[in-house]
């Protein structure tokens, strides 16, 4: 009777290995899918290999960022524009004013006043957020539009 239910014992623990066994071997098989590879370790030390790349992409495509966003915040992306009619015999808001500043407030505002007789332009220098000489107001609006857009690159 001992040894019958020693046998017992033994078959249930070598059925509960046996479906352990194939737990493994269907984890093992669902890791080195696609490989040719023999050995799990063969796998791993592809895998580890392939990580290892990504990692050095990474590392280039971080550094390849951290130019673009340098040079980005030194391009002139903040713009304002008002458009208006400074004299009343003429039709239409064909007078307007440009604010085109970079990451720093640095640029250049243009206006262009329309008349009958003709239009006149006329550019100022911007240099951080301020102009270096007096603003009309439709100016002074475009600037202030400008200066309130992200500057390109700023963190978001």
């Amino acid at each position: 009777m001992g040894f019958l239910v020693a046998v017992a014992i033994l078959v249930v623990g070598a059925f509960l290995l046996l479906r352990r066994s194939r737990r493994l071997t269907r984890r093992l098989d669902a890791i080195t899918r696609g490989s040719d590879a023999q050995s799990l370790e063969s796998v791993l030390g592809a895998h580890l290999e392939r990580v290892r790349a990504v990692v050095a992409d990474v590392d280039r495509l971080a550094a390849r960022t951290a130019i673009l966003e340098r040079d980005l915040r030194q391009s002139l992306g903040r713009v304002g524009i008002v458009r208006y009619n400074p004299f009343e015999e003429t039709g239409g808001n064909q007078s307007f004013a440009l604010a085109v500043l970079d990451g720093k407030g640095d640029g250049f505002v243009i206006s262009s006043l329309h008349a009958r007789a003709g239009t006149r332009v006329y550019a100022k220098a911007v240099k951080a957020g301020v102009a270096e000489s007096a603003l009309s107001d439709e100016e002074a609006a475009a600037l202030r539009e400008a200066l309130a857009k992200t500057a390109p690159g700023a963190a978001h």
